[in-house]
């Protein structure tokens, strides 16, 4: 079967994702967000488990029970022991408590019978009960040190208004967006490019009303170009007199 070229990275693409790390590197220096999980000190345990309380969930409000949470769960072997309902009494602040709790569960059940080790391979993560993709990379990325993208809406949001849009409706699957995640992270400072096309799709590429005139990629950005354009065409020409 032959691939679609959008598929694939262009030399174009290319380019403009590598402008865009050196662009947010820059940026996130000067309005990165400050997160207790974000501590240089912060264990391989804690960042992980905040990476499956932040799926579909803000960071502000992750970080309201963090220091509760913590205090009570010091390690994957704690949180195997611990009945599901305690854990979900101490989600229930942030939502989807049911859900997290069984993921959190299934996951400290796993790294508590290997002192808190995941596997390195991507797909033999994905056969661990409680791991999709997305924590299937924040393991990579945190415990075995590999530049894995943190692919959620926001980052997707980011690459495809600068760079383009992807062909699937699934971030997850598809192959255009996957490839270009994982070259913007493609770095010594995975962790630092992750948090800041996070931090930058929070505060200036927003989901509505993106803060386009303070952004430093504007000039240029294919979603304000093409906005922009199609905002000139729908002004109603003035009838001569």
């Amino acid at each position: 079967m032959l691939r679609n070229r959008r598929d694939s990275l262009s030399p174009g693409d290319d380019r403009k994702i590598l402008r865009l790390r050196a662009v947010l590197r820059k940026w996130w220096k000067a309005n990165r967000r400050m997160f207790p999980w974000r501590d240089p000190e912060t264990s391989q345990f804690e960042r992980i488990c905040v990476e499956v309380l932040l799926q579909r969930t803000r960071a502000e409000t992750v970080a309201r029970i963090y220091y509760r949470f913590f205090e009570r769960f010091g390690d994957w072997h704690e949180i195997a022991r611990a009945p599901t309902q305690e854990i979900e009494v101490m989600l229930r602040p942030i939502g989807l408590w049911r859900r997290r709790a069984s993921s959190l569960k299934s996951l400290a059940e796993f790294a508590s019978t290997l002192n808190g080790s995941f596997p390195s391979e991507h797909d033999a993560l994905l056969r661990i009960p409680g791991i999709g993709q997305y924590v299937a990379n924040a393991v990579l990325l945190f415990q075995h040190g590999k530049a894995s993208p943190l692919l959620d809406t926001n980052m997707a949001r980011v690459i495809e208004r600068y760079v383009r849009p992807r062909r699937l409706a699934d971030i997850r699957y598809d192959p255009w967006l996957q490839a270009a995640a994982h070259r913007l992270v493609s770095a010594r400072d995975a962790s630092v490019i992750n948090w800041a096309v996070l931090d930058f799709g929070a505060i200036v590429c927003t989901p509505v009303r993106p803060r386009c005139a303070s952004c430093p990629l504007a000039r240029k950005c294919r979603y304000l170009h093409e906005t922009e354009s199609h905002k000139t065409k729908q002004k109603p020409r003035l009838r001569k007199r």
